[in-house]
């Protein structure tokens, strides 16, 4: 600078300022210069985002699953089945005319109705009637199958013909006790032997049908002196109906004692478990959060280290004019992109392991948006808390004795 007291102005040196692109620039050149070590830097912030993304897409994943199954079967169902007396504590039945009833109360657009037959289910006639495989024989009204929402794995289901002959119709669990694969065959019950005509899919919604044999209503009665008493009413209302049909039904289904009539909504298990499916992921998301940290470590004490190594580079770019605020900017981006570089391995990563568990377990793949933006910004903030105290201890280093370490 000229002296004022020459007539001329004093001019006040300005450093130059550093582009976008040349911040881009000088951050990446000490990741370039090492290769191997960014490498296992980043790989701790990788891991540990990896983990995160990998338990919230199972979760979600398992989740869309169920809700899934939910849509198809629908949560619109309610069963009426028998309870005890309040007096006694015996088990009570419900009428013979509790279905009727039932299909008669405004909303309700289906009902099928079974009733439990106490005889054993049995391959032959030559297995002992004590070990009934925990099969439970049922009679069964023909509309049950359609107010259900069931399917047939083969064959027929029960109708007016069939269902007054000896003819059966196997849930999918009772077919493979039974050792049964195909309609054809026969099974032996209350001495004589009964065609199986279909085997059901399975039923979610319904599992003690998947554990029973199901025989025409009239057969029933007619062959084994079922007394005509059904033990479950299924029934399909409206979706916006099935609150008040559920205040109904016990009063329709025993008018004289609708206090003995136990109403349950088969869904509310699924709903409840696709509501809790999440719930045991927090403790995988807290060690994936530690491993995080554990990589934010790491990533820290390599730009100290980085630091200490580049004190040559730092002390010629201070002679040059950098100030210390581009000095910080340098190694802050240089940390971000660290960590930035980590985090996207472990989205990949993450988003890889919830595609292979989905295949294999035939679920929807379904990585929340939410969790790749939340897990990245994570990264990004874990960068720049690492990358702070390496950058502050780099600007405050002397040009001159960093030129002389070096």
């Amino acid at each position: 600078m000229r002296r004022a007291g020459t007539g001329t102005r004093a001019r006040k040196l300005t450093p130059p300022r550093l582009r976008p692109r040349d911040v881009l620039h000088v951050g990446s050149a000490g990741l370039r210069s090492r290769p191997m070590r960014v490498f296992l830097s980043a790989l701790g912030i990788a891991i540990g985002i990896a983990t995160m993304i990998a338990v919230v897409g199972i979760s979600s994943s398992s989740q869309a699953k169920l809700l899934r199954e939910l849509d198809k079967l629908g949560t619109n169902m309610l069963v009426a089945t028998p309870g005890q007396s309040m007096f006694s504590g015996q088990d009570t039945k419900l009428p013979k005319e509790a279905p009727g009833m039932i299909a008669r109360i405004d909303g309700v657009e289906s009902v099928g109705t079974t009733g439990d037959v106490p005889e054993a289910v049995r391959r032959s006639e030559n297995i002992p009637k004590e070990e009934t495989g925990g099969i439970a024989l049922k009679a069964a009204k023909d509309d049950l199958l359609g107010t259900l929402r069931a399917r047939m794995r083969s064959g027929t289901w029960l109708n007016d013909a069939t269902g007054r002959y000896p003819s059966v119709v196997l849930g999918n669990v009772t077919a493979e006790r039974l050792g049964i694969t195909e309609p054809g065959r026969q099974v032996f019950i209350a001495g004589q032997y009964f065609t199986v005509i279909g085997i059901l899919d399975p039923i979610p919604l319904a599992p003690e049908i998947e554990r029973s044999a199901l025989i025409g209503w009239d057969a029933a009665q007619e062959l084994l002196g079922f007394d005509g008493h059904p033990t479950a009413v299924y029934e399909r209302s409206a979706d916006d109906r099935v609150a008040e049909v559920r205040a109904l039904m016990g009063k329709t289904a025993n008018p004289q004692s609708p206090s003995t009539v136990s109403v349950t909504d088969p869904s509310a298990a699924l709903q409840a478990k696709a509501a809790t499916e999440g719930a045991f992921s927090t403790l995988l998301l807290g060690l994936g959060g530690i491993a995080l940290l554990v990589g934010g470590v790491g990533v820290a004490n390599t730009m100290i280290i980085s630091v200490l190594e580049r004190r040559h580079e730092i002390g010629l770019r201070r002679s040059l004019g950098a100030t210390k605020g581009q000095i910080r900017i340098q190694f802050v981006t240089e940390s971000l992109l660290l960590s930035g570089l980590g985090g996207l391995a472990g989205i990949a990563l993450g988003g890889a392991a919830t595609g292979i568990y989905a295949r294999a377990g035939d679920l929807p793949w379904v990585v929340p948006l939410w969790a790749v933006t939340g897990g990245f910004a994570a990264t990004l903030a874990i960068g720049t808390l690492a990358g702070l105290y390496p950058a502050v201890r780099a600007a405050r280093l002397s040009p001159t004795l960093a030129l002389q370490a070096g």
